[in-house]
Order: structure tokens, then C-alpha cells, then sequence
């Protein structure tokens, strides 16, 4: 997860959101450290659960990392609002752990990455903990053309089921 993160980190420009869905233990933390080694961040990216949200710096002259763990909470944007996330979206890059049903909001164009880690009979017969599968759905026109759907191209090697949508719904 963490090289699919620092591989994801070059496809990313400030202004975009990325939402990481997947169970506890996914690796959406893992992967969002990776995303602040390759966009080369201030700061160890580590779960922001219990300050709900933490703003990394750039070192150099790349954009900001805006990492929110929404896990704990309840409500959609309403909740959200006091983050002020549509404040640094223009300049940062926003990643958002659990954000699904939650930021869709911000803005038209978003990347969904969907983690999936085999469990039980899938994980094969040594227990293959670390086997995970990666859906990548680019939304809006972002993603859907030029730099942004040749960026989540690239990432294919990652996640086969790599597509984008020019719908960007709001919700």
C-alpha cells in the first residue's frame, strides 16, 4: 500500500480529494503515508482518528497533504464543516479516510480508492494477511481526460478495474 501511495502521490495536484474506503486494517493509513512520502510532506503521516484531521506541510514547492480520518464521524458535510476542508482544498491535497457518504460535496472531481484485504479462505492457505485488491474511480472531468485520465491509467498496474466517470454528482 505504501508504494501504491507514493505512485498515487505523483498523479496528485493540489486541489484535488482522494476518499481511501476500506475495513479497518485495510491499509488506507498505510497508503496515506505513502501519499505524504511521495508528495514529500512535513511530519510522520500517521492516523489522525482522534485529531480527526492534520495538515502537513510541503518540504519543497509541491502541495500541502490535508489528511482527515472521518471514521468517528457521525454526520455527512454538515459534520465536516468544521474543518474547513473547502478552505485548503484549492492549495492541498485532501486525502479523507471513511469520507464516503461523507465529502462528495467539496467538489465535482475526486479519486475513490477502494481497498479490499482478503480474509478467511481468501487469503489462501498460509493467511496471506497482506493480500489486498484496489479499485480506482476517478469522478468528473478531471480524471476523465487528459493529464488526470492519463495519470489514472498509469496507476492500472495497481488496480486493473482503473476507470473514471465524467459524472461528478454531488452526493
Amino acid at each position: 500500500m505504501r508504494d501504491l501511495g507514493r505512485e498515487l502521490a505523483d498523479a496528485l495536484r493540489p486541489g484535488d480529494l482522494v476518499l481511501l474506503t476500506g475495513e479497518l486494517g485495510a491499509g488506507k493509513t498505510t497508503l496515506a503515508r505513502g501519499v505524504g512520502e511521495g508528495l514529500d510532506v512535513r511530519g510522520a503521516v500517521t492516523s489522525p482518528t482522534f485529531v480527526i484531521a492534520r495538515v502537513h506541510p510541503p518540504l519543497g514547492d509541491g502541495p500541502a497533504l490535508v489528511h482527515v480520518d472521518a471514521y468517528r464521524l457521525a454526520g455527512g458535510l454538515d459534520e465536516m464543516e468544521d474543518l474547513d476542508l473547502d478552505a485548503s482544498l484549492p492549495e492541498s491535497v485532501t486525502l479523507v479516510e471513511w469520507g464516503e457518504g461523507r465529502v462528495e460535496e467539496l467538489t465535482d472531481d475526486r479519486l475513490h480508492v477502494m481497498i479490499e484485504r482478503a480474509v478467511g479462505a481468501e487469503a489462501g492457505p498460509e493467511g496471506g494477511d497482506d493480500v489486498r485488491t484496489v479499485r480506482l474511480l476517478g469522478v468528473g472531468a478531471r480524471w476523465s481526460a487528459g493529464d488526470g485520465a492519463e495519470r489514472l491509467r498509469r496507476l492500472a498496474r495497481w488496480a486493473p478495474s482503473a476507470t473514471a466517470s465524467r459524472k461528478g454528482d454531488r452526493g
